[in-house]
């Protein structure tokens, strides 16, 4: 079987024209990867706080110490802060519940204990401080 000249030229432009639409293929396939490249950033640059509004954590009540007075709960997560907590006498440990859950105010929290303001504020400063010494001092010293 012999080849035909016309055959020939009509592989021979078939054959560039499937170079020329694989090449500029090619070149549209490089410039849409610099522009996803430009527009996306790899998650090894995020900043962590943006990181953190990525991921999700399961919170479940085990998870949790749980405080309460007069049915109202203050969890805390951190082991820590719980047994720093739990050391508090119950009536500090009530005011700062109160103060933390309900936001009361040291005279509405003396009106429910049947304290001062004064006593309240003395009160649950006292034991601020004393959480705040305990949880700074270093372990083990």
């Amino acid at each position: 079987m012999e080849t035909n000249p016309r055959d020939y030229g009509e592989r021979c432009r078939f054959d560039a024209f499937c170079k020329t639409v694989l090449k500029h293929e090619a070149i549209d396939y490089i410039r849409e990867m610099k522009r996803r490249a430009n527009r996306e950033m790899s998650l090894e640059r995020l900043p962590q706080t943006a990181m953190d509004k990525l991921c999700s954590a399961d919170d479940y009540p085990s998870d949790s110490y749980v405080f309460s007075y007069c049915g109202y709960d203050l969890p805390i997560s951190n082991e820590r802060v719980a047994d720093a907590f739990a050391s508090l006498p119950e009536q500090e440990q009530s005011i700062l519940i109160l103060r933390l859950v309900l936001d009361l105010t040291d005279s509405e929290i003396g009106e429910a204990l049947g304290l001062s303001r004064s006593a309240v504020q003395r009160r649950r400063t006292k034991s601020l401080n004393v959480l705040r010494t305990k949880l700074t001092a270093r372990k083990g010293g």
